[in-house]
């Protein structure tokens, strides 16, 4: 068999099938991050992504931004849990006709974007390749209290996204900031119950949390906040590359953070339950069932 007939999802739960954790692991595979024993009061965040020349960025590419979304996904992926992200590695796969000042400006993206929050680049490694391939490894921290994982979305949530959603091939990919303010921000007022960031389509990450939460959920067309960028609602609902928070939490709380007037919040629809799937009411109250689908590798 082809790995293209199992699909990227079903290549994971094939490898999960044969890991096995020892108690210092609270949560492995299957949320943004791992999540690591480290101490009384805080647990640790383990996140690696790989971008590839070719799938998340062309060879045209400025490098400066090529080296800016390395480091920028894995933040990305530390803010979903609501942490802080400290240290990573870097590998990178180099064409060996690769010029010296095109390798400067990559790594000149990454540090800006390293130095801006606060982590280390610890080290990493160098290899030859046929394209340009790089792998961040990223560390970070986050009070146990203040943990947000994909599984505890409750009937009767609201669903809320940060920003705007769709379009992200035609530039936002390569030059959007990690919301990791926002993250930290939400946690400090209120105990979110779901959280993941959007990389792979609005309705295959919220996917996740439904699967996981083990719930179903209504979303409205006229509150999907659709970007500029987009041509229509389905890029908003399936492209990706967003790196938006998707987030649940009660109805009482929602309300309070209805009063954020940034406009940096959006409700989008509700959790319900599980036998209604993932349903869309369109503009004029129609209803139909959505097929949970983004982008996946290996289709």
């Amino acid at each position: 068999m082809l790995i293209s007939k199992l699909g990227e999802f079903g290549l994971i739960e094939r490898f999960n099938k044969r890991i096995k954790l020892d108690a210092s692991v609270v949560r492995g595979s299957g949320d943004d991050c791992a999540v690591l024993a480290f101490n009384k009061n805080q647990f640790q965040l383990f996140t690696c992504d790989m971008i590839v020349e070719g799938v998340d960025f062309m060879a045209k590419t400025d490098p400066y931004l090529v080296g800016r979304k390395a480091i920028a996904v894995s933040i990305s992926d530390i803010a979903s849990c609501a942490g802080t992200p400290r240290h990573c590695v870097v590998s990178l796969g180099l064409p060996r006709k690769s010029k010296v000042a095109f390798v400067d400006r990559l790594v000149s993206g990454m540090l800006d974007m390293a130095r801006k929050y606060k982590i280390n680049i610890v080290g990493g490694d160098l290899s030859r390749a046929d394209k340009l391939v790089i792998d961040v490894s990223m560390l970070g921290i986050v009070e146990k209290k203040k943990l947000a994982l994909r599984n505890q979305a409750k009937i009767g949530d609201i669903i809320f996204v940060t920003g705007s959603l769709g379009g992200s091939i035609r530039g936002k990919h390569l030059k959007f900031s990690p919301r990791l303010k926002e993250a930290r921000q939400l946690t400090k007022r209120f105990k979110l119950h779901a959280m993941i960031d959007i990389s792979d389509g609005l309705t295959q990450d919220l996917g996740h949390i439904l699967e996981q939460s083990k719930v179903g959920a209504v979303i409205y067309e006229n509150l999907i906040p659709v970007s500029r960028d987009a041509r229509d609602i389905k890029e908003a609902l399936y492209m990706g590359e967003d790196f938006e928070l998707l987030f649940t939490l009660s109805r009482a709380d929602a309300k309070k953070l209805l009063r954020d007037r940034s406009g940096t919040y959006k409700p989008i629809g509700e959790i319900v339950e599980r036998i209604y799937g993932l349903e869309l009411v369109n503009k004029h109250s129609g209803k139909k069932i959505l097929k949970i689908k983004g982008y996946q590798h290996f289709k």
